[in-house]
């Protein structure tokens, strides 16, 4: 998978700015379950943003990289306890890349 700019990591950003976190990581972690939910919604909606609990014993940089690594997806943007990811969609794309 190709890295993205710095101009796509900027537009995404903005983007991202107003959305609010569909996922919480929670003291489970990631797992099987979780992944298969990311990536569909993924798949309609090309970036989202996961909030990591307080409780949630894993580091948010390594949940990060996991659910990156895992969905094939690239992380945007980790601040405080929330992840921004994004992945192109397969189907229709919605975000227009700079």
């Amino acid at each position: 998978m190709d890295k993205l700019t710095s101009r796509q990591v900027k537009q995404l950003k903005s983007e991202a700015h107003h959305l609010n976190p569909i996922f919480q990581v929670g003291k489970n972690g990631v797992n099987d379950n979780f992944i298969v939910q990311i990536d569909d919604v993924l798949e309609k909606r090309e970036l989202i943003k996961v909030s990591v609990l307080q409780n949630c014993i894993e580091d948010k940089d390594s949940i990060a990289e996991q659910i990156s690594r895992r969905t094939d997806s690239h992380i945007v943007n980790v601040i405080g306890s929330t992840i921004v990811i994004y992945r192109k969609s397969k189907k229709e794309n919605k975000i227009e890349q700079a």
